[in-house]
């Protein structure tokens, strides 16, 4: 119409990265922390390993373990630990705990390959182990890579022989051989999921036998090796708990440095963040609790996931020391708390985008994502989180100079994925997952952004410190 104004149509601004939002001083910073979350990494690689780094950390920080206090007051630094495979540090504010709780929880465990009760057999002239995967992987993944083996046997004398074979220089290492391409045409042409079978992932573990008399000679040198060098007899298998898991360190990933790829990312990168932030905690109003639990990947489920009754268990403890007897007033402090589910969210794969809707997935570089809601299947299994508290999330993280960005995973119907939010939300209180982006989530090498991992730990550091 002639006359009438053109009206352009304003071009979306960029998304801003972290990098270009933090100073020199900030980066710096950024690049320490990851220095020693890549430490982390390459040394710990089960949920009892990180147990045990958690409580030495936390005890050379001054916090004391719950069972040796019989009161508790405002200031105080606390220890928990349960079973060796779930952890928490608490905080205690000025406020009575009647009123809550800023919570912060992530799991320690991560997907692996089991050893089975009865692993060890001899085919063909080799010595194998057989596994169980936990949680959910691609199975070819686990093919023709180093494999370390952690663990612990608990002997009949009530001892416990802890096993970690694979990540010294000088330490043999396992792995599952992968069919030669020359005679793989029938493996080739099945569905990826159907390639390789559970029962098919067998880990090496010796070729030469003890002599040329026993039927299963080979296999008898390996379990003399174990009973020579470790103490542990075939029947204490029964007794176990042995994970294979990639035998490699966690690397600096690109020419500039800026990424980081190691196993167990999923969840140990939100535990790691939380740790080192709990541990700077001073005087908080609201009490915090910094929480690390087990067995995520299948479920939340037994008495080490969050599906059992330990934050109330853990609460209940604490309001009792602080003078609270009744049930009533638990339920009101449960009630009461905030949370934050620390995990993981996907990032957008340039190399796979038409999984991903890229105008809410999220991405690397671009800050912690806080993800309203997880699930699948039109959000079956999820938290959902309420709008007025993720209002005031993100109104902490911008004053507190958190970059952050908001995440789903994947296309509505793609797939999907829970977390633990929703075993919080269960009491009452407010819950919101937070966590860095991956690519390669749940690969024997998953890739974090070193300036993702910075901003997480800022996140959790001004939840449990300000939140109010």
């Amino acid at each position: 119409m002639e006359g009438a104004k053109t009206m352009k149509l304003k071009k979306n601004k960029k998304p801003d990265d972290c990098w270009s939002k933090m100073t020199d001083g900030d980066i710096k910073s950024c690049n320490s922390f990851n220095e020693g979350y890549i430490d982390f990494l390459s040394r710990i690689k089960t949920e009892r390993e990180a147990v045990m780094y958690i409580s030495e950390l936390a005890r050379e920080k001054g916090f004391k373990p719950l069972r040796e206090l019989k009161n508790i007051k405002a200031g105080d630094k606390i220890l928990i630990e349960h079973k060796s495979k779930v952890a928490s540090l608490v905080i205690i504010g000025s406020d009575p705990l009647i009123q809550g709780v800023n919570l912060v929880a992530s799991h320690i465990d991560s997907p692996r390959l089991d050893l089975k009760p009865r692993p060890a057999y001899e085919a063909d002239g080799l010595a194998l182990l057989k596994t169980h995967y936990y949680g959910g992987i691609k199975k070819y993944q686990w093919l023709s890579i180093p494999l370390a083996l952690h663990g612990v046997v608990a002997k009949k004398d009530d001892s416990l022989i802890q096993v970690e074979i694979g990540e010294k220089a000088e330490d043999p290492v396992f792995t599952i051989a992968d069919l030669l391409p020359h005679l793989a045409k029938d493996q080739m042409e099945k569905k990826m999921s159907e390639a390789v079978s559970g029962e098919g992932l067998n880990a090496l573990a010796g070729s030469r036998p003890l002599n040329d008399k026993d039927d299963e000679a080979v296999k008898a040198l390996v379990l003399d090796i174990l009973r020579q060098q470790y103490d542990i007899e075939e029947d204490d298998f029964t007794s176990a708990e042995l994970q294979f898991v990639p035998a490699y360190a966690a690397r600096e990933i690109g020419l500039d440095r800026s990424m980081i790829g190691a196993y167990g990312q999923d969840d140990r990168v939100s535990a790691y963040a939380s740790l080192m932030a709990a541990l700077e905690i001073k005087k908080p109003q609201k009490t915090a609790l910094c929480l690390f639990v087990d067995k995520e990947e299948i479920g939340s489920t037994g008495n080490t996931g969050l599906q059992s009754l330990i934050i109330e268990n853990i609460l209940a403890e604490l309001m009792h020391k602080a003078g609270y007897t009744d049930y009533y007033s638990l339920r009101q402090a449960l009630a009461g708390s905030s949370a934050l589910s620390a995990d993981v969210n996907a990032a957008v794969d340039p190399n796979y985008p038409d999984v991903f809707e890229k105008m809410n997935c999220s991405f690397l570089n671009r800050g912690v994502v806080l993800t309203k809601y997880t699930g699948s299947r039109g959000k079956y299994d999820s938290n959902d989180a309420n709008p007025e508290f993720l209002a005031r999330i993100r109104n902490l993280f911008d004053d507190a100079g958190v970059v952050w960005q908001v995440g789903e995973l994947g296309k509505v119907d793609i797939g999907g994925g829970g977390t633990v939010a929703q075993y919080m939300a269960r009491y009452g209180m407010e819950v919101l997952d937070c966590g860095v982006a991956l690519l390669g989530m749940h690969s024997p090498f998953e890739v974090s952004s070193k300036a993702d991992v910075y901003m997480s730990y800022k996140g959790y550091k001004a939840f449990m410190q300000d939140f109010k």
